[in-house]
């Protein structure tokens, strides 16, 4: 414990901002994974409750559970489902679940970016320390007293040293975190491709075999049929 603390008094004032930095950098990374970590465990839920509903057909059902669901896959099967309760044609299905997926991606990819930026600040920070720790040791050479330089110069190599081996200890973990998030989020958007080529898929196959598409062109239809009605109730009439 006392050569930690050693090493960082020994680095001088650049030791705290580096700290800083690491700590903060620290902070985004956990949130991230925390974060994806949980709206996986989501997704794969909502999609478990989903898929068996989609295969029967049961697009009414299917819709009003993705709308309670706060998870991304509900997201995504909320727009194409809406969709598909209107049109028949799978392009525009797709068209609907492809603009959710560039409202979902932003929010998966959201504050990723500045692990990698505390991770390059936290290098250059110790890169920083050990410029001015060697200008110290250039000025305790030209300048000090013989009694006094030999102390002079050790503090400001100890200096331009310490801050930048801290400066990589801070760096290192969080270019790591960095990279282990981006490949979580890619394998997450990597999952969503997926539900949304398979719901296509199941919505197509089930419009072929002769489902009712949706409520909305039902109820159409129903309109439609009462009209005919109507129609032919009244030429009988004035006959």
């Amino acid at each position: 414990m006392n050569v930690v603390i050693k090493f960082f008094q020994d680095g001088g004032f650049w030791m705290y901002p580096i700290l800083v930095v690491g700590i903060i950098g620290g902070a985004f990374a956990v949130e991230r994974f925390i974060k994806l970590k949980l709206l996986e465990r989501a997704n794969k839920r909502t999609w478990e409750d989903i898929y068996p509903l989609l295969q029967k057909g049961e697009f009414d059902k299917a819709r009003q559970m993705v709308e309670a669901s706060n998870s991304a896959v509900g997201q995504l099967l909320t727009m194409g489902l809406e969709v598909q309760g209107t049109v028949r044609r799978r392009d525009d299905i797709e068209i609907a679940m492809e603009e959710a997926m560039m409202e979902i991606t932003p929010q998966l990819e959201a504050r990723t970016v500045y692990i990698s930026m505390f991770a390059n600040v936290a290098t250059l920070l110790g890169l920083l320390g050990t410029i001015i720790g060697l200008i110290s040791a250039f000025e305790a050479v030209a300048n000090a007293n013989p009694a006094e330089k030999s102390a002079l110069l050790s503090n400001s190599i100890a200096m331009a040293m310490n801050t930048t081996a801290f400066g990589l200890i801070a760096a290192i973990p969080l270019l790591v975190c960095f990279n282990m998030v981006n490949s979580k989020t890619a394998a997450i958007v990597g999952s969503l491709e997926m539900i949304s080529v398979k719901t296509l898929k199941l919505i197509s196959t089930l419009s072929r075999r002769g489902y009712q598409a949706t409520p909305a062109s039902n109820e159409a239809e129903k309109d439609e049929n009462a009209k005919d009605d109507e129609g032919d109730t009244s030429a009988e009439a004035s006959s």
